[in-house]
């Protein structure tokens, strides 16, 4: 039986996918294939990072808005943002 690694994207990694991933690789990748990596940009300039503390019926309002909106917490707090700063 291979040994198992764990999973990676749902497939479980066995010896046998690494040794066919190697051999791909050995092959040459098609750039074309290859995600780009990192966050895209948001904006025309670096996104800055913000803390904010929020009360726990907040944040649990929070995870319900954006679970509803599909979509992350941070997009969330920018559109209400945007909405309160009339950017």
């Amino acid at each position: 039986m291979a040994k198992r690694y764990g999973t990676s994207g749902g497939v479980e990694v066995t010896d046998d996918v690494i040794e066919r991933l190697a051999d791909e690789a050995e092959r040459g990748f098609d750039p074309a294939r290859l995600r780009p990596r990192g966050r895209p940009p948001i904006g025309a300039a670096a996104a800055k990072v913000t803390q904010v503390r929020l009360p726990p019926d907040l944040s649990q309002a929070l995870d319900e808005r954006a679970a509803r909106d599909h979509t992350g917490p941070s997009e969330v707090i920018r559109k209400a943002l945007m909405e309160y700063l009339k950017v």
